[in-house]
């Protein structure tokens, strides 16, 4: 078992074409970029060439299409680009660009996906961080859009498109993954209802719009070069903007997008929510620095994976998950502890064999979290490279670490170690079968 890597492109590719909004001809090349770095866009037109994070704290306006800006620097459009990159899978990568916005194409991600398959993917040497949702999250907004995410152990959006009046109201649902995004998703274009064209022309908008590169919905009617490209396509190209705006929280999340009449505004809303609940997750452990995929268990969802209980069970909660190799465990040391009755009443220390139990059920967490373990139990087989450094006393709160290293088999290899104010208490190798 192996935690998913980060990704970025195998080398650069290119492709031109006119912008929506501007009507510009615009030059987009996408590049390879290092672990960690997000995606980014590069005005390569103007003198010192800036670069804008692919982030919600960069978005500036989100009418009919979302605009990034750093200072004066601004480019519109990006959630194709985005939501294709994010869809592909890609991680990292720099978007580089001659105008202000990119290419429109055919109104879809299509465009973008063929641009990432001529660079080809690559596989980079860095676990990848994903947000886990652990509980409902929702936004409402006046204008009757709905978003809820639930918890899921994969990436789905289920979506409601609702049109003035009720028109053109379509579903769809699809877990996002690189192969139905690119067969699903990626080709559903952009659509425009006839009686807002006029207004968005009078704002200066959509100078490179046709029905090349748009379905116009006229009453009941839809006006379009080519036929409709799904029976949903409306409600699947929502979904295609959504991956694009709630990859601006900057990161990927498991679980389930439920949406009812979304847009832009709302997306966007939603990343932001997003990134306030990441960085409150992170807040829960200020003085350890945890892994950065960030998941969290209280203690009713630690005792649905593992059988203990008290006062054998040495895991309080679950503050971090690293992709699906590393977990951090929390567990507070109280005076009120069991054993401190008879270790040392005088003088009362946690005692090491403990310590010990506490790493091997945080090691077993990550080992019975994939599905194909569920409801399994994991019995503790041998420890090694055993140390005690310090003693644990009551009013500590001991932090547990652990990373799957190796399973063959039903036979998980871990190594953890435990950790009071930033200081290394005590460390093992351990082994363990997972048995029904």
């Amino acid at each position: 078992m192996s935690a998913p890597k980060q990704k970025t492109l195998a080398s650069a590719a290119t492709l031109t074409g006119t912008s929506l909004h501007t009507g510009e001809q615009v030059t987009l090349t996408m590049k390879p970029a290092p672990v960690d770095y997000g995606i980014k866009f590069r005005r390569i037109d103007l003198d010192d060439q800036p670069f804008i994070d692919a982030h919600v704290s960069k978005v500036q306006t989100v009418e009919r299409s979302t605009t990034l800006a750093e200072g004066s620097v601004k480019v519109h459009t990006v959630e194709h680009v985005i939501s294709a990159l994010c869809g592909m899978g890609v991680d990292n990568a720099i978007i580089e660009m001659d105008a202000n916005e990119p290419p429109i194409g055919d109104g879809s991600a299509k465009p973008f996906v063929d641009c990432i398959k001529q660079a080809g993917i690559e596989e980079q040497d860095a676990n990848l961080s994903v947000f886990e949702i652990r509980e409902p999250i929702h936004l409402e907004t006046k204008g009757g859009s709905l978003i809820t995410i639930v918890p899921d152990k994969s990436f789905r959006i289920s979506c409601t498109q609702v049109g003035p009046d009720g028109r053109m109201t379509q579903f769809f649902s699809v877990e996002v993954t690189p192969e139905n995004y690119e067969n699903e998703i990626a080709a559903a274009r952009t659509f425009v209802f006839y009686e807002d064209v006029e207004p968005l022309l009078e704002k200066g908008l959509i100078k490179g719009g046709s029905l090349e590169n748009a379905i116009v919905v006229k009453g009941d009617s839809v006006m379009s070069k080519e036929e409709m490209r799904f029976k949903e396509e409306f409600a699947r190209h929502k979904i295609l903007d959504m991956i694009g705006d709630l990859m601006l929280g900057g990161k990927r999340i498991m679980g389930h997008v439920i949406a009812v009449k979304p847009g832009h505004g709302p997306n966007t809303e939603m990343a932001k929510k997003l990134v306030d609940i990441y960085q409150r997750t992170r807040a829960m452990v200020p003085s350890v620095n945890i892994p950065t995929g960030e998941g969290v268990m209280d203690n009713v969802e630690v005792q649905k994976v593992l059988p203990h209980r008290y006062p054998f069970l040495m895991v309080d909660r679950v503050v971090g998950f690293d992709g699906e190799t590393k977990c951090t465990g929390v567990k507070q040391v109280t005076i009120n502890e069991p054993y401190f009755q008879g270790h040392f009443p005088g003088h009362p220390i946690m005692p090491g064999v403990l310590q010990l139990e506490a790493m091997a059920q945080v090691a077993s967490i990550v080992v019975l979290r994939p599905p194909e373990n569920q409801g399994k139990i994991g019995y503790f087989l041998s420890a090694d490279s055993v140390k005690f450094r310090k003693p644990v006393l009551p009013g500590d709160t001991l932090f547990i670490e652990a990373e799957l290293l190796k399973m063959r088999r039903n036979i998980a290899f871990a190594k953890c170690r435990c950790i009071v104010n930033d200081k290394t208490v005590s460390e093992a190798e351990l082994k363990f079968a997972v048995m029904d």
